[in-house]
């Protein structure tokens, strides 16, 4: 079996296969669950798993597409959503323990938009607590490991078990949110693909909410191809999202490989580099000449706008505001109960003044146009996903004034991107001595999706980072 999938294919290759009849959707379900049965229990990626019901949902693909209803390239592939996604019957607990009986009766927009195109949900991962943190650590219900690293090494967040989930093979598809990096941040810690959105591009309905402003429905993967085709198949107006309603229309679809030959590229010269890990600053000036030799033209450039961003944050109170907001009852009623590190975060939204909090939203409108100014000669602007490597979460969690140290180092560069309205997209490009994964990150305008998804498509065909396993998962 496991030759069938390995060397890992896209989703488009495997959708073949199955037309083919050299593969069928019960098949490929047999072989994630029984991955996850033998990697999970040192992992913790998941919450929890729906194994009959996968299964029973492979068998009645594998009729539908003998019958030649083929829905398409995600018809019988599985996937994993973070517990963050409302799945019909099955609990969101948010991260939380206190959320163990929030049973919703629908599904999410993202979810119903999967299962219609035929995909199997397999499962739900586990996440920091109310999806509050970039360095993955949760103390409630247990922090998933990163595969990578002789040490245990933290995961990234907030999206860390659907990141390990993909990472160790255990799915080739998870669903992940984006506030201030928790697709991107995980995705490049565990050398994946990750895909943040623009806010407004895929419906928010059924998912458990950090901040009404920045937060985002995002693909992690193996493959930016991959990525593509989920996105296509979520993104779209919902009449239960208002952000939804005012989306621009694309042009074509990133999938079709059309390269990035004269697409342009900048480099900032600004915050993005500041204490990078001198190995993630090499791997990603050499993936600046594999742009270059594909035929895009990639360019040094200032960005302060990006430097002003992380000054406008201050320390992320516009999103403590709307997190409190939107957790007051477990904040106020249940503090000691909470994972302290995001209960004592959180409650400074309580303090934050009406008219601060509007006069820095009008702030950042102001900032995000001047950004689109400055970027009006420019596709894709490349930096490092993170500045540093994953580090052992021994390391990152020995104490609460190092936690909060290493969460804002690795959401500095990602945050960068919510505050400004941008999207990204994060991919693998390279190791460091270690074996640790380093991460590229592509920013495209607001609703610049396609864009940089041709990019990275592009930087895929031409490197193999993104089909390497780690090694205790091969």
């Amino acid at each position: 079996m496991e030759e069938k999938i390995f060397p890992l294919k896209t989703l488009t290759e495997t959708a073949e296969s199955i037309r083919r009849g050299e593969l069928s959707p019960v098949e490929i379900v047999t072989y994630y669950l029984s991955r996850i049965e033998a990697l999970d229990g040192s992992l913790g990626a998941f919450r929890l798993t729906r194994p009959d019901q996968a299964l029973s949902e492979a068998a009645t693909a594998e009729r539908q597409i003998a019958a030649g209803n083929h829905l398409g390239p995600l018809h019988g592939i599985p996937f994993a959503v973070k517990d963050l996604f409302d799945v019909q019957g099955l609990p969101t607990t948010a991260g939380s323990h206190l959320l163990q009986n929030n049973l919703p009766g629908r599904d999410s927009h993202a979810v119903s938009s999967l299962r219609k195109a035929g995909m199997i949900l397999t499962g739900k991962t586990n996440t920091v607590q109310f999806a509050y943190s970039g360095v993955g650590i949760n103390h409630d219900q247990g922090t998933p490991v990163n595969p990578w690293g002789s040490d245990p090494c933290i995961p990234g967040g907030s999206s860390s078990g659907s990141a390990v989930a993909v990472a160790a093979g255990m799915t080739p598809v998870a669903l992940g949110t984006d506030t201030g990096g928790s697709v991107r941040i995980p995705a490049a810690l565990c050398g994946i693909t990750g895909l943040k959105t623009t806010v407004g591009r895929i419906s928010r309905r059924g998912v458990y909410p950090l901040s009404c402003t920045m937060d985002s429905v995002g693909v992690l993967c193996r493959f930016a191809e991959d990525a593509a085709l989920v996105y296509q198949a979520m993104k779209g107006c919902d009449p239960e999202d208002e952000t939804t309603l005012l989306q621009p229309a694309e042009d074509g679809l990133p999938v079709q490989r059309t390269g990035c030959r004269a697409m342009r590229m900048v480099v900032p010269e600004d915050v993005f580099w500041e204490d990078a890990d001198p190995e993630v600053t090499d791997a990603v000036l050499e993936a600046l000449e594999i742009f270059r030799a594909l035929g895009a033209d990639v360019r040094p450039c200032r960005f302060p706008e990006a430097t002003e961003a992380l000054a406008l944050n201050r320390n992320g109170l516009i999103i403590a505001a709307e997190a409190y907001c939107a957790n007051r009852k477990w904040i106020d009623d249940h503090f000691e109960e909470l994972d302290p590190v995001v209960a004592c975060r959180m409650v400074k939204g309580r303090e934050i003044k009406a008219a601060d909090y509007l006069a820095d939203m009008r702030a950042w409108r102001k900032l995000r146009r001047r950004t689109a100014e400055t970027l009006a000669d420019a596709e894709v602007v490349i930096a490092p996903t993170t500045p540093v490597p994953a580090l052992p979460i021994q390391e990152v969690d020995s104490d609460s004034e190092t936690y909060s140290k290493w969460n804002v180092t690795y959401l500095r560069n990602t945050s960068i991107g919510n505050i400004l309205g941008l999207c990204g997209l994060s991919l693998p490009c390279g190791f460091t001595s270690k074996g640790l994964p380093i991460g590229l990150m592509l920013y495209g305008h607001p609703f610049g999706e396609n864009t940089v998804l041709k990019a990275g498509i592009a930087f895929q065909q031409a490197t193999d980072w993104h089909t390497k396993l780690p090694p205790r998962c091969g």
